[in-house]
């Protein structure tokens, strides 16, 4: 580990000139105290790195020290540069792994390619984190131990135990034999078997997660697609509430992130969105559509609609009558 991550200190310092220890560390995600270390480490085995004091000070380094890839041709090299400049980065908890071998690649590219790649990353914008409208991109927050053991468990053929948290459930432990992991629309899920049947997971639900010494029951190969396909189908025809509902375009992730599934989606003249979506059942959607306020509006079922009538009848008779205010 150390050792990869003095030659991703090196491939930094011949990228962007002259950097402070706060500057590294922040890159290599180590501390300012780590980031020292490696320097001195870095000079006593003879590479050129040199400490330039005062305000403007850094580190900074002499040329050298590379190898071109003479085969990797522009459109190739853009592509990449492309890839990384998107959301992929994120992807499976990936994102220093990334970084690392996009310092390492950008750095062997022959010279007038390596200029041509500065200019576009700095053009080519993929996926920002908002739309025109202002509208926050979705986004998961999994803890970088859950998904490094999660990972492990998917690459390794291991078993995982993992605590998982449901909406409006108890949290309740888990082990499984996992398949591998599917990303869609920001989101993660490990696609895995229980005794011997078919599971999906979040992974932003788990709790905490662990990768069991004892092999996972599974096959040596998978087809990750199809898998995904055919359990999405099955999950669409699976006995749950069917619900029609109107939302506003600013809380049309928050429904999707709270509905089990979606089947339709249609756009409507006033700028909010029709949506046909499923939810474990009328439990589940009471609570999830109360959390958008009057931010949606439900079409159907009329069971729905009159257990939504009941809570807001119920909440209205409790402040009909609101007391008086501090003098």
């Amino acid at each position: 580990m150390r050792a990869d991550r003095l030659v991703s200190l090196v491939l930094l310092l011949r990228r962007r000139g002259r950097m402070t220890a706060a500057a590294l560390a922040s890159e290599l995600e180590v501390s300012v105290r780590t980031v020292l270390r490696d320097i001195e480490a870095l000079s006593t085995a003879g590479v050129p790195v040199y400490a330039d004091r005062g305000r403007h000070g850094g580190f900074t380094l002499l040329p050298g020290f590379h190898t071109e890839l003479t085969g990797l041709n522009h459109e190739e090299a853009l592509a990449l540069v492309t890839a990384v400049s998107g959301g992929s980065q994120k992807v499976f908890g990936l994102s220093s792994a990334l970084a690392s071998a996009m310092r390492k690649v950008i750095d062997a590219l022959p010279e007038g390619h390596r200029v041509a790649m500065d200019d576009a990353a700095e053009r080519f914008l993929v996926e920002p984190g908002a739309d025109l409208l202002s509208r926050r991109s979705p986004s998961e927050d999994i803890a970088t131990s859950v998904m490094s053991q999660v990972r492990h468990a998917v690459l390794t053929g291991h078993r995982l135990r993992f605590e998982y948290s449901a909406p409006d459930q108890a949290p309740r432990v888990h082990t499984v034999d996992p398949l591998g992991l599917v990303t869609v629309r920001g989101r993660t899920y490990l696609l895995a078997s229980k005794s011997g049947e078919d599971r999906t997971y979040r992974v932003s639900r788990m709790v905490d997660a662990e990768a069991l010494p004892e092999p996972a029951e599974r096959s040596a190969s998978i087809d990750l697609e199809r898998s995904w396909i055919e359990r999405s189908a099955r999950f669409l025809s699976a006995d749950h509430l069917a619900v029609v509902v109107r939302v506003a375009p600013w809380r049309q992730e928050e429904l999707l992130d709270m509905a089990r599934a979606v089947r339709a989606e249609e756009p409507e003249a006033d700028g909010w969105v029709r949506l046909d979506v499923t939810f474990e059942d009328l439990r589940h959607a009471v609570w999830a559509i109360w959390q958008l306020d009057t931010g949606a509006e439900v079409l159907a079922p009329d069971a729905l609609r009159s257990a939504l009538h009941g809570r807001a009848t119920a909440l209205a008779a409790r402040y009909e009558d609101p007391r008086a205010g501090p003098p």
